[in-house]
């Protein structure tokens, strides 16, 4: 008999200060942790960027600013609103203001094709887009294909001295009735901001994801959810002490896991943000940490490997004592990286999992008790999980079986928007009338409530922590006048954890080069830039099912094989 979603086997593992539970949740939106910490914090560094930094209260105080002006253009409850920005202050600004105004927040990444803009964009029904004016041109040759009317654009260097009341930008020359966001910011006072009416149960973000399918699709977070989950991430970070940590704000915020495990979580602790624009950067980066001492650095493993690796850091010449509590997501760390990452700073660098669908961490090693290697961890405080047979979706399975990850807990979305089928096949009702998450990923738990990702269940890529669907990039490159045939996978990277490979089959007396093909791939604008291949292979045929389905696995296989 299996007992272990009642029993909860992992509870005994948690750490002495962390909860097993944190019920009752607060029925408040998600921007009142920040009206709290400038309340409580209001001369506390909120965010740094480039050496200089806004307050809480300055925080707090021009989002009003920008929600007043963001109703005054007819936005109202419920309104799907755009941001299109890397990590600059102007991003949580946008931010808690778009909440603020009772809008939804619709995050586009910043390394989008044009294509990829319009078509989400058109998806959510977006009719307002806050955009950095470094990715304005790039939004407005796709405009016309989208809903969007109002254009909010913001100066890259406005926050460069820490002050709004920098002259409006000379370039780029906006076209149309677009407006700068700094003049929007003068024209309206934050005794303008609208009254809040949206409730816990209310919207508050779409997270676009690829989910099982590919198929670019928002999964619906309401306040309730992010609020949950940024207090189960408090929570876990048991050493956190409310105004005196300092997150190094590395990984995306359009990402789930920046806005929640990084920004969210930092507003609700009245920590200071230290903006990195350019992860690629590292020199920024490790700039960032001599000058402002993080305490809290929530990342990826490529970037954990990279630190490791850099000149100065294998040198001694960069200190990262300051550094206590790492997570790390997206993709599987390496115990050889965690390792050597521990031994430079002293911090502990723990292993976790989450998906945007809950929505962003459900599980973590603890942070002092036992880390267990390959393992993504304990579940959070209230997070039931339950390993479901692969074949029937609802059997559940004995510890040390391998099954489907099934998850409950107070962070869940609603659902995915304008998709009821996809909706439920991922959100099903199962034990005890619980609605549970089904999450694609198979995997299996120990006795003592460890679990472990085994494989997913479909063929989606993870290269430098980035989803890349395969048949997306096979759609773009069977376009080449060259191509007959052509599958993509991932194949082990030991930088990227897993980067993108095309196995291609010409037509008959063609002829091309990897590289020739790569960039091709690369300059088509209809691939973001993590998604085109790195490999290319050619081949005389594909390996087929007798019904003509080409064998991925056999080509990975292959590869694996290889001396």
């Amino acid at each position: 008999m299996t007992v272990y979603p009642s029993q909860k086997p992992w509870l005994k593992f948690y750490d002495r200060n962390v909860p097993h539970s944190l019920r009752p949740y607060p029925a408040h939106p998600l921007h009142a942790f920040l009206q709290r910490s400038a309340r409580d914090y209001p001369d506390r560094p909120a965010v740094i960027f480039q050496d200089n930094a806004l307050t809480y209260r300055q925080l707090n105080d021009q989002a009003d600013r920008l929600a007043a002006a963001l109703a005054a253009l007819g936005i109202k409850k419920g309104d799907r609103v755009g941001l299109f920005m890397p990590n600059v202050p102007q991003f949580p600004i946008a931010f808690y203001a778009i909440l603020k105004a009772n809008a939804v927040v619709a995050a586009l990444s910043p390394l989008e094709a044009p294509a990829q803009i319009a078509h989400k964009l058109s998806y959510c029904e977006t009719q307002t887009l806050l955009v950095l004016d470094t990715l304005y041109e790039r939004f407005k040759s796709v405009q016309g294909q989208t809903p969007v009317q109002n254009v909010i654009v913001s100066d890259t260097q406005a926050y460069a001295n820490a002050t709004d009341s920098s002259p409006t930008p000379a370039s780029p020359n906006l076209r149309d009735d677009d407006v700068w966001m700094q003049t929007l910011l003068r024209r309206h006072s934050a005794q303008e901001c609208p009254e809040t009416k949206v409730r816990a149960d209310d919207i508050a973000v779409f997270q676009f994801t690829g989910g099982t399918t590919g198929v670019p699709k928002a999964a619906v977070g309401p306040h309730a959810s992010l609020v949950a989950n940024t207090l189960q991430v408090q929570a876990w970070l048991s050493d956190t002490q409310m105004g005196q940590e300092v997150t190094l704000m590395a990984i995306p915020l359009y990402h789930v896991y920046g806005m929640v495990f990084g920004m969210s979580y930092s507003v609700a602790s009245a920590a200071a943000l230290v903006m990195i624009p350019d992860p690629r950067n590292m020199e920024d980066l490790l700039g960032n940490v001599e000058t402002w001492r993080p305490t809290v650095f929530p990342s990826v493993p490529t970037m954990y490997n990279a630190i490791n690796n850099h000149p100065r850091v294998r040198n001694g010449e960069v200190d990262l004592s300051s550094i206590r509590d790492c997570i790390s997501g997206s993709a599987p760390l390496m115990q050889e990286t965690q390792q050597r990452f521990e031994a430079l700073t002293g911090a502990n660098l723990r292993e976790g999992y989450g998906l945007s669908e809950a929505p962003t961490a459900t599980h973590c090693n603890p942070m002092h008790g036992q880390n267990r290697r390959g393992s993504i961890g304990l579940p959070f405080p209230d997070v039931e999980c339950r390993i479901v047979n692969l074949d029937d979706g609802v059997t559940d399975l004995p510890a040390g079986e391998i099954g489907e990850l099934a998850i409950h807990a107070p962070n869940l979305m609603r659902g995915y928007w304008k998709m009821p089928g996809e909706t439920a096949q991922a959100l099903r009702i199962g034990p005890q009338g619980k609605k549970w998450l089904h999450t694609g990923d198979i995997a299996k738990m120990d006795q003592d409530g460890y679990f472990y990702l085994v494989d997913r269940k479909n063929d989606m890529i993870i290269a430098s922590g980035f989803k890349v669907y395969p048949t997306n990039v096979e759609e773009v490159l069977s376009q080449h006048p060259k191509i007959l045939e052509v599958c993509v996978a991932g194949v082990p990277d030991p930088y990227r954890g897993e980067t993108v490979k095309a196995w291609v089959v010409l037509k008959a007396g063609e002829k091309a080069t990897e590289q020739e093909l790569i960039e091709w791939a690369k300059n088509s604008q209809q691939l973001a830039v993590y998604e085109y291949p790195r490999q290319i292979e050619f081949r005389d045929a594909l390996p087929k099912t007798m019904v003509g389905k080409v064998l991925r696995r056999i080509l990975v296989q292959e590869k694996e094989s290889y001396p």
